[in-house]
């Protein structure tokens, strides 16, 4: 099962370059399912055709489908937003405003994931193409399971303890806010969800296309999401430049001509060797299967869209050293200044440029101090050499 997942910035034209990748894959017989995650679910506007909450045939090998994200909301958040509105109705909270507050930010697309997952455990698929929110969004979803690890493996356990022991007197006297057993298991229902959805997005058979357009402001963006991607641990291997001017002798379209290849030399001076698929300005948009079709295979020169379109580098590696272990991130792009690295426990803490991620250090080095570290060549190298104390005890 091969699973590519498509962002970048709204309007840059993520949603036809998902379809067009699903239509030529499915065109070269690939069993092919193309969804949206995106709450603007312009997907079924790109491809034509009506779509809905199930895959829908489209062709012959393509199947498409919008995710209702409102009903996973009702199937996964419902029970922890009862307990959160009986908890806001008992402060005197105008039942409407309850309502309001208690809708999770981002709950919707979160869990269009979950269905992301679902379809690719359990459906027949050989590629799964998934329309992404727009990357600010996208970014935080892709947080988040490692976020909620944090909360359930370390304030959960001792929350539930405490409650378990106290629960018959408060509920005599504080009522229904006391939170019940099936709230945590729905939360936990929820981690354990996210993270089969990490599992299934940082696998091997994943990967990330970004795409832009050859604009300063989109180009600077998309340098961020890279780094941010790659810090996540998500794979990207291939950028994708659409809407690019085909050359013109018209003075007008000339120096847009000339100011998109400025940002195109850049875009690739900075992919660190990933390609950089062109996709020109077309007469017409394509809409319809048809036009989404040669789109597609325009964009991948007739090759099987489902390859890796490029080498991807390790993105996580662990070695030995003369004095004790490496741990090496892939951080494309990245500026020492926007980098920010502590240890915490068992944990070390990596932060760049506003996102962070908490990464569970292998046994080997949790019995290690951090000795130092450098970023080189997009890759963040930290030095650990063993603890005395530790290892002797071992």
């Amino acid at each position: 099962m091969r699973v590519l997942l498509f962002t970048g910035k709204g309007g840059v034209g993520k949603t036809t370059a998902a379809a067009a990748t699903a239509a030529a894959a499915a065109a070269r017989g690939s069993k092919t399912l193309v969804l949206s995650t995106d709450p603007a679910h312009s997907l079924a506007d790109a491809l034509a055709v009506p779509l809905g909450a199930t895959p829908t045939e489209i062709a012959t090998g393509l199947y498409g489908m919008q995710v209702d994200a409102q009903a996973a909301f009702e199937r996964t958040w419902r029970e922890v937003q009862t307990y959160l509105l009986g908890l806001l109705e008992r402060a005197g909270v105008d039942a409407l405003q309850a309502e309001e507050l208690t809708v999770l930010p981002g709950a919707e697309e979160v869990l269009a994931l979950l269905e992301v997952s679902r379809q690719v455990t359990n459906g027949p698929w050989d590629l799964v193409v998934v329309d992404c929110a727009p990357t600010g969004e996208t970014l935080r979803l892709l947080a988040l399971p490692e976020a909620l690890t944090w909360y359930v493996e370390r304030v959960f356990p001792a929350q539930r303890r405490a409650l378990r022991a106290v629960r018959p007197l408060l509920s005599r006297v504080s009522g229904p806010v006391v939170p019940r057993e099936d709230l945590f298991d729905a939360v936990e229902r929820l981690h354990r969800d996210l993270l089969e959805v990490r599992d299934v997005l940082t696998a091997p058979s994943t990967s990330v296309r970004l795409v832009l357009t050859p604009e300063a402001v989109v180009v600077a963006e998309a340098r961020r999401t890279l780094t941010s991607l790659a810090l996540y641990g998500y794979r990207v291997d291939a950028l994708l430049a659409n809407r690019v001017f085909p050359p013109s002798d018209d003075p007008f379209l000339a120096g847009w001509v000339s100011a998109q290849a400025e940002q195109l030399d850049a875009v690739r001076a900075d992919a660190g060797g990933l390609p950089v698929l062109e996709l020109p300005y077309r007469a017409g948009e394509p809409v319809g299967l048809q036009a989404l079709t040669e789109v597609g295979q325009a964009l991948y020169a007739g090759a099987d869209p489902s390859v890796d379109a490029g080498d991807v580098p390790e993105l996580l590696t662990v070695s030995r050293t003369v004095d004790g272990f490496e741990l090496s991130l892939s951080l494309p792009l990245a500026r020492l200044s926007d980098v920010d690295l502590t240890r915490s426990g068992d944990e070390l803490v990596v932060t760049v440029a506003g996102h962070r991620r908490l990464l569970s250090l292998p046994s080997a080095l949790r019995r290690c101090l951090v000795a130092g570290a450098v970023l080189r060549d997009g890759r963040l190298s930290v030095r650990f050499e063993p603890d005395p104390a530790l290892w002797m005890r071992s």
